[in-house]
């Protein structure tokens, strides 16, 4: 039969489709347009919890040190209100650490998703364990002097501790200096004695927290 030019799809060599490949360069910046969106949305909350353990940090030691008679030169703060705010602070922060935590890695599944969980979940588990060994150590005769240097140390390494491994599970640098700054903070304390010790924490110690914040809002503006 002769070949019949004007049905459709008759010339074989002709393609119905646009085979033109898509531009490298397009693809890429849609794959980093959406790969910014992603990490914001993982950033967001990452600001507010620096602040939340920044205020903890600064009022909560400040706190216990404006509680010994040698102390805090202005003003005395009395141990039943120094003590339980203490708490709820850091059990304030503890909470908003674990919550942030386990939402950052929200909706994504498989090492990630056991990661953040794990990680969340650290916080609350560290945080029970290191006051128990304090109130173990009282029970066996620790004095409260000894014991007001022990409990802003212990918590210092183990936040600090804490944030250096956040820092490898989201390669963020600025957990990673915060989290060297709270060991350094938690190591040298001691040597101030008590209370000041606890004025060394409040400051030192919070105020790497909030500049954690200022460096993550920072960070935060950039990756939008």
């Amino acid at each position: 039969m002769p070949h019949d030019s004007s049905r459709p799809g008759a010339d074989s060599g002709a393609s119905t489709h646009d085979d033109t490949p898509p531009d490298a360069a397009e693809a890429m910046a849609l794959l980093t347009a959406q790969q910014k969106r992603v990490d914001s949305e993982m950033m967001g909350p990452v600001p507010w919890l620096y602040g939340i353990w920044g205020i903890a940090w600064l009022v909560g030691f400040l706190l216990l040190w404006s509680a010994w008679p040698d102390g805090n030169p202005w003003f005395t703060v009395p141990w039943a209100v120094a003590i339980p705010g203490y708490a709820i602070l850091i059990l304030g922060a503890i909470v908003a650490s674990v919550v942030f935590g386990i939402r950052i890695n929200r909706g994504v599944r498989g090492t990630s998703d056991f990661q953040g969980m794990v990680y969340g979940l650290s916080w609350s588990i560290c945080g029970t364990a290191f006051t128990a060994l304090g109130v173990g150590l009282i029970d066996n005769g620790l004095s409260p002097e000894l014991a007001s240097v022990y409990f802003p140390s212990a918590f210092g390494l183990m936040v600090g501790t804490l944030y250096l491994g956040g820092a490898a599970l989201w390669r963020d640098r600025t957990q990673l200096v915060t989290g060297i700054a709270l060991l350094v903070v938690a190591s040298i304390a001691p040597f101030f004695g008590y209370p000041h010790n606890n004025l060394v924490t409040a400051v030192l110690g919070g105020g790497a927290f909030l500049a954690g914040a200022v460096a993550s809002i920072a960070q935060l503006r950039r990756t939008r």
